[in-house]
């Protein structure tokens, strides 16, 4: 595809963007680094432990060793371990886990209804005779 005189133009746009912005951010870092130009470049800088502190890396494992090893000792206590039922997928309070989804709960429910209904039914069929018996005994 041909390139367009739009395209060329928004591209030489920014080159010039580009170069006015770069000589700026340039003198932004230099700026922030304390490096200025009229100075040589073998000059010495002030004093580093003013601006920051100066650790070596052993110092900095034997700290780090010190969290894990407190972090290791520092266990939760639980009130007890909740017991689920493989079945219903509910613990011995009739809660269901907190990682499984609403929608799956309700689907689970939703089951488990279908499933009681099919139990108590489960023995031969009722005739109409059967059935007008049961219903006027009740």
């Amino acid at each position: 595809m041909a390139k367009s005189l739009r395209s060329k133009w928004r591209r030489k746009c920014r080159a010039v963007k580009r170069e006015r912005y770069g000589a700026k951010e340039l003198e932004k870092l230099k700026k922030t680094l304390g490096i200025d130009e009229n100075t040589h470049a073998d000059a010495e800088m002030p004093d580093i432990s003013e601006i920051a502190t100066v650790t070596d890396a052993r110092t900095i494992k034997e700290k780090s060793k010190e969290k894990n090893k407190a972090a290791e000792t520092e266990v939760m206590e639980q009130d007890g371990a909740r017991v689920y039922n493989k079945k219903t997928m509910r613990d011995q309070y009739g809660n269901y886990p907190v990682w499984m989804n609403r929608r799956k709960i309700l689907k689970h429910k939703k089951g488990r209804a279908k499933a009681k209904k099919a139990s108590e039914t489960r023995g031969k069929r009722l005739t109409r005779k059967e059935k007008k018996n049961k219903t006027s005994k009740k």
